[in-house]
Formats: C-alpha cells, sequence, structure tokens
C-alpha cells in the first residue's frame, strides 16, 4: 500500500487530505502536527473566536469522525525534525521515523517575533494558533488595558475585538499608514478613521524600542522617540516568516517559502507542498508570489492532491482575501501593488464602498468594504482578464455582471 505523509496540520493539509479520499485515494496517510488540534480555521481566531463568539470546536476544519472514518492516521503535538530524502523517511522530536513514498509538506509560517529588550515578559502575546488565542483571552480578562504593536491584518483586527470587549487600545504602527503593503493610501485612511471613530488610539511612523515589566509582567511600552505608553497586556503582529527550514535542510529548493510549480510539485517528484510556506508561479499575473490567505492553501492543496494522485490540475487563480474590523467587511481580489489610478464606488461615509484599481487601462485589483456585489463579479472580471471602463466602475448603478 502506498504510503503518504502530510506534515502540518494547517488548512492546505486538511484541504488535501479531503481531496486526496475524495479521489479515491487508499493509500496509508499519517498526518504529523506541531499543534495538539486537528486541522481548523485560522481566520477567525482575531475574530470571532477571540471575542468569544465562536468555540474551538466550530474551528475545526473536519470533525474528528472524518479522520477515523477515512483512515487518516494522525500524530498531533509532535514535530517533524528532518527528511531523508534517499532513504524517504521524515524524522520526529521524539526518535521516531516515518517511512513515505510520497510527501506533503503544509508547513504554513510562523510568527516574526520582536527583538527588542523586554519581549520575553509576561503579559506579551503572538496570535498564530487557538492556543495563541486561549492564553490572550485568559490574560486580558480583568485588564483594561491593550497596545497592539502592528498595524495589519491581524493587529487591527485583535484591536477591533479588543475595543468590543471595552478594552482600552492603542495601536503602534511603524509605517506612515495601516495595512501598508496590503492595500492602498485610499484604504488605510479608511480604516484609520473607523478604527478611531470606535474609540482605539492609532499611532502611525512610530517604533517601539523597548518593553518595560514590573515584577516580570509587562507594565509599558517605550516609543522609539522615548515617550511610554502604560499597558497590561502587548500583542505583536509584525508578520510572519515562512516554515522552509524543514525543506530546505533536506535540500530543496527555497526562496523566500519552498519553491513549488503550477502543480505544487517542489524541486523533489516525490514531494508537493501547499499554503502560505510556498512560493509559486502564477500564470494570471506572470510572476511568482508567496501568499498568505486560506483561498490560497485550499486552492493549492487541490493541485497537490492532484499531483500525488498522479494527475495535473494547475493552481492559476486571482488571489483573494478579507478581514473584519467592527462591522466592516474588507473584501480583496487582485493585488493592487502598482496600480496608477483608483476609482471609487459608493460611499466611504457609509462604510459601503469599494475601490477599483488600475494599471493603464487594465483593472488589477478590487477593494471591498461591504459591497459583495462588487467583490463576487469582480472576481470573475479579473479572472477572464475583462475590464470595466473607470465610468462603469464609479457608478455604483452599472451591473458590473453585464459584462461576463
Amino acid at each position: 500500500m502506498q504510503r503518504i505523509v502530510v506534515i502540518g496540520a494547517g488548512h492546505a493539509s486538511g484541504q488535501l487530505l479531503d481531496s486526496l479520499r475524495r479521489a479515491g485515494s487508499e493509500a496509508h496517510i499519517t498526518l504529523v502536527g506541531e499543534e495538539s488540534w486537528l486541522p481548523y480555521q485560522r481566520p477567525p481566531l482575531s475574530k470571532k473566536f477571540l471575542s468569544g463568539e465562536l468555540t474551538a470546536e466550530r474551528l475545526a476544519f473536519r470533525p474528528e469522525s472524518f479522520y477515523e472514518k477515512h483512515q487518516i492516521h494522525t500524530r498531533l503535538s509532535c514535530r517533524a525534525v528532518s527528511i531523508d530524502r534517499d532513504t524517504q523517511t521524515v524524522s520526529l522530536a521524539g526518535g521516531e521515523t516515518l517511512a513515505y513514498d510520497l510527501l506533503a509538506l503544509t508547513t504554513g509560517t510562523r510568527v516574526r517575533e520582536l527583538a527588542i529588550p523586554g519581549a520575553e515578559l509576561a503579559g506579551v502575546h503572538y496570535l498564530r494558533g487557538i492556543d495563541d488565542a486561549l492564553g490572550l483571552q485568559a490574560d486580558w480578562q480583568g485588564r483594561d488595558n491593550v497596545c497592539v504593536i502592528g498595524g495589519g491584518f491581524i493587529g487591527l483586527e485583535v484591536a477591533a475585538s479588543a475595543r468590543t470587549l471595552g478594552k482600552n487600545v492603542t495601536v503602534v504602527e511603524m509605517m506612515d499608514r495601516l495595512m501598508a503593503r496590503a492595500v492602498s493610501p485610499g484604504m488605510s485612511e479608511y480604516f484609520l478613521g473607523l478604527h478611531t471613530r470606535n474609540g482605539a488610539h492609532v499611532m502611525c511612523s512610530t517604533g517601539v524600542s523597548e518593553l518595560l515589566g514590573t515584577d516580570g509582567r509587562v507594565s509599558g511600552v517605550r516609543l522609539s522617540d522615548g515617550r511610554e505608553i502604560p499597558t497590561d497586556v502587548v500583542v505583536v503582529g509584525i508578520g510572519v516568516v515562512p516554515n522552509q527550514e524543514l525543506a530546505q535542510e533536506a535540500g530543496l529548493a527555497c526562496d523566500n517559502g519552498i519553491l513549488v510549480d503550477e502543480f505544487a510539485r517542489t524541486s523533489d517528484p516525490k514531494i508537493v507542498s501547499a499554503g502560505d510556506c510556498t512560493n509559486h508561479p502564477n500564470s494570471l499575473l506572470g510572476r511568482r508570489l508567496r501568499l498568505e490567505s486560506v483561498h490560497n492553501a485550499l486552492e493549492q492543496a487541490k493541485s497537490a492532491a492532484a499531483s500525488l494522485m498522479g494527475e495535473k490540475l494547475a493552481y492559476a487563480q486571482v488571489p483573494w482575501f478579507w478581514s473584519d474590523q467592527y462591522n466592516s467587511k474588507l473584501q480583496m481580489v487582485g493585488l493592487s501593488e502598482g496600480f496608477d489610478r483608483a476609482v471609487q464606488r459608493g460611499n466611504p461615509d457609509e462604510d459601503k464602498f469599494s475601490l477599483f484599481y488600475y494599471r493603464g487601462d487594465v483593472l488589477i485589483a478590487i477593494d471591498s468594504v461591504n459591497r459583495p456585489g462588487d467583490h463576487m463579479p469582480g472576481k470573475k472580471l479579473l479572472a477572464a482578464g475583462i475590464s470595466p471602463t473607470p465610468e462603469q466602475a464609479a457608478d455604483p448603478e452599472f451591473p458590473l455582471k453585464s459584462l461576463l
């Protein structure tokens, strides 16, 4: 019987396992995951889970019975430490080895850590997994002041959750605007106003030099200009790095992620990879990139599963993302970097608008706030290479789907 080992228990592995069994694979499958949880959805961690609206059970990608029914052997709280491609074995932290005929790497990313004095104090949190969220939930109960370091998606979602729970929130962002790596200046400005209106204090163009402590617990944040912010809890959201070391040490090609082709195959024909950890080609965008998104993990995992089955399913889709902050849902499709014109559709003052981004006459991306009617046809327009005119995009009454 063919042996497949899957390393990493996130979105990509959950989809990969599902796709394999749906496709009729009868292989002996072993899932190796560092966390104690079966594959689960991460996006709610900074939103509804953190604010107490969702339980951990509701996050599961598939129930435990799925793995039992499909005879998927799970090795949780277990770390893979090395891959020997010559003997086709994976060594685990406890000294055990697993033999494989085919291997899938869905190792994801890990948080980028603060490298400043005081970063090790109690009360300093990162948010990547369920256990992180549970720890933050428990720690900020009965504590009023939260400082979020980093004004990206995770930092702002945590800030919104904390404000919803009545915490006093300060957001400190090193760059000159919020979510600067992901959205345009116009969208950054809207979200600055949103957080300010909801009572958060946002400080951009501001660095952090030290975390101050009292009796081993964080009590303040010293900014790079010398000012100090008293706080009870610090949440750090300054980005992630791909978990490529296992692949790299095994001699697989890596460059800001594990290098794969459009079929999710690595430089070793017996090994595939999918999800946040991969650097992959996108024929629609005409370049390689590494994406941190649920959509990427799920769709690329389908291609990886097909490759494990000896079939070819190219992964070539327009990227899309989302973020929930207060009552505003941001939905993004395409990549807006390099745009030379932004066209507004709808009214930001009503928390309901979209920005259409053009390079020349070509639509390259759409960011929508509370306008799913723009986002859904927008995905299809970008995938088909159809560009509405700027006048059509600016007219909220113009039916975008009429162009399809």
